[in-house]
């Protein structure tokens, strides 16, 4: 092949005179040109045939358009500039084609598809082989049902530990979704039980059914221990000793914020429930109830209404028994939650809780 000028200028005059046929025709024997003996090019070679497809590109229909983007995915050294405005097209037929099966396209060309593009691309990027985290958080984020049941269901796509929180969120609501995730084998542990626990039973079969041997053992040892730590919530709290102890320190003047932190960072979880009815003037049952849940907001609420910071706030959350321990993803997003919540808004939701009918401790 010679220098550009002998191609270039000649193809310009076809397009300034010739019809929508002859350059369709062009595109169709500089394709194959291509196509042909692409091993055998070099890089200038290979800027060439880019500068000519820039020109093909914007003056050929959709069909032709497709079937350019079909012959050049597969290529390992393709045009990379034709490559990204043929993943850009709005229209999927010429787009589906590069987006699932071009290797040319780098991170940086699929992530500005993923932010920007419409669900049939996304659903396009879901199928490729080997999809990075980084693009999964956002296919995830941006695409729809479908979109997600298909990254969930791509082998090769590997997810970060927030895309895998969001998939087990998600799949609370859609028993096909929690299949899908507790079946691949690189769910992180905490959410995998997360996700059996709030499985419906009709799913927990499907799944031991549908598992390899080694998978469903796991899934029943998983199921075994969730079902036995949600046996040992739902046994009442004895708060005897707690009370007698935290009362004893009241009377004496020494219950304050100090004190509750003392309690939280021994671990000392019915000392800490009681302090803090005591100390946010809340029926202890209303306490037990807020506090034994798995949200963590409650627990905010109730520090940030009596002025209590993050450090204590913070170990009271690491103290609360839970299904799953809190992660520093959670203690992060937390602190997030904590420091936007106002004091003022704080207290209007424990009034409501202080409101309720106390039967258990005297404030």
């Amino acid at each position: 092949m010679s220098a550009r000028s002998s191609i270039i200028p000649e193809l310009e005059d076809a397009f300034t005179r010739g019809t929508g046929e002859q350059r369709e025709r062009a595109l169709t024997q500089i394709t194959s040109l291509f196509v042909n003996s692409a091993s055998q090019f070099s890089d200038e070679h290979i800027q060439l045939f880019d500068d000519v497809f820039g020109l093909l590109i914007d003056e050929i229909e959709t069909k032709a358009r497709a079937h350019l983007a079909t012959r050049l995915a597969p290529i390992p050294n393709a045009p990379i500039h034709a490559l990204q405005r043929l993943a850009h097209d709005s229209d999927i037929s010429v787009a589906g084609p590069v987006l699932r099966g071009s290797r040319r396209l780098g991170e940086p060309d699929l992530l500005a598809v993923a932010r920007n593009m419409s669900q049939d691309h996304l659903l396009a990027l879901s199928a490729r082989k080997d999809i990075g985290p980084t693009i999964t958080d956002v296919l995830i984020d941006r695409g729809n049902r479908q979109v997600t049941h298909a990254v969930a269901e791509n082998a090769a796509a590997h997810f970060s530990d927030r895309g895998f929180t969001t998939l087990v969120r998600r799949a609370e609501g859609d028993a096909r979704l929690a299949e899908t995730v507790a079946l691949r084998g690189d769910v992180p542990p905490r959410l995998f039980r997360t996700l059996l626990a709030q499985a419906s039973e009709v799913v927990q079969k499907r799944l031991l059914a549908k598992a390899r041997p080694e998978t469903a053992a796991e899934i029943r040892r998983v199921l075994m221990e969730v079902t036995a730590e949600i046996g040992d919530r739902a046994q009442p709290r004895d708060y005897t000793a707690a009370l007698k102890t935290v009362t004893a320190m009241r009377q004496a003047g020494q219950l304050g914020h100090a004190a509750l932190m003392e309690f939280a960072k021994a671990g000392q979880f019915e000392e800490s429930v009681v302090a803090l009815s005591m100390l946010c003037k809340i029926p202890l049952e209303t306490a037990d109830r807020l506090l034994t849940g798995d949200r963590p907001d409650p627990a905010l609420i109730l520090c940030r209404a009596i002025g209590i910071g993050w450090a204590g706030a913070r170990a009271l959350l690491t103290a609360r028994p839970s299904l799953a321990p809190m992660t520093t993803k959670m203690l992060d997003e937390a602190f997030g939650n904590f420091e936007k919540l106002s004091p003022e808004t704080a207290s209007r939701v424990v009034r409501f809780w202080q409101a309720r009918p106390n039967d258990s401790v005297e404030n």
